[in-house]
């Protein structure tokens, strides 16, 4: 008997090397797909988030390319930079980011900043509440760069801490907490900005004890990504409404 080729539809995602919570939740969202989506990830060294010149020089193009490389050898429909450093380095950082991958690999690329603009504009959002784990100076820079994009950060919570490795150790519920304390402000929507952070078990709860979109990194790059690829995100449940949000919005 003979088979047809098996045409999963594959993501490829850039990590940071000490991030340990984009993988398994990623991976828990696509859940519902089957073998019909899976996720593949290629790390290169992020350890610090700060403005220090160290910090900064982990975001170089080199060793990122060199990651995605890498990813591309899986023959992936997208390759996404899953982490947030547009956000304080701006978005042109990522737009020149996705365009590299993409001259190097010849592979669509895409990332957590640009799908967040997206989501963005779509849903019309000109208040916001931001969520991290970041410290003041970095925290600062993205309320800076929000407000250049026509969005005013009306609440803010952070725990001055520049990890990386060390943001996945607060539980959900302490970031749900931060979540909770900025939706007093009653803003558009709530940005929790970190792949490496747990605010994604704790959104749909929180939307719907307070009717505020819930916007974790790790679920609007996965959402994004399944749109990317053709796929209904609509699909995944229990993450927070921004996977039936992006569905929506590919269909209107």
């Amino acid at each position: 008997m003979t088979y047809p080729p098996f045409d999963g539809r594959r993501v490829g995602m850039l990590t940071p090397s000490s991030n340990t919570v984009l993988e398994p939740y990623t991976s828990a969202m696509f859940a519902p797909f089957g073998d019909a989506a899976s996720a593949h990830f290629g790390r290169f060294r992020v350890v610090e988030i700060s403005m220090s010149e160290a910090s900064q020089s982990q975001f170089t193009l080199d060793p990122i390319l060199e990651a995605a490389e890498r990813l591309a050898e899986a023959n992936p429909h997208v390759i996404a930079w899953n982490g947030t450093s547009a956000a304080w380095l701006g978005l042109e950082k990522d737009r020149a980011l996705c365009a590299a991958i993409t001259e190097r690999t010849g592979v669509p690329a895409t990332s957590t900043m640009l799908a967040y603009d997206a989501l963005y504009r779509e849903m019309g959002v000109k208040r916001l509440g931001l969520v991290t784990p970041y410290i003041d100076d970095i925290q600062t820079r993205i309320a800076t760069n929000y407000a250049a994009q026509g969005i005013e950060v009306v609440a803010e919570a952070r725990l001055e801490d520049k990890g990386n490795y060390s943001f996945a150790t607060y539980p959900p519920e302490q970031v749900g907490a931060m979540v909770e304390e900025v939706a007093q402000a009653r803003p558009d929507a709530i940005a929790i900005v970190c792949t490496n952070f747990r605010g994604a078990p704790v959104a749909a709860r929180i939307e719907d004890a307070c009717g505020i979109p819930v916007l974790d990194s790790v679920a609007v790059t996965a959402a994004h990504c399944l749109r990317e690829v053709g796929l209904d995100p609509a699909r995944v449940t229990g993450w927070g409404s921004v996977f039936q949000r992006v569905a929506a919005f590919e269909t209107t």
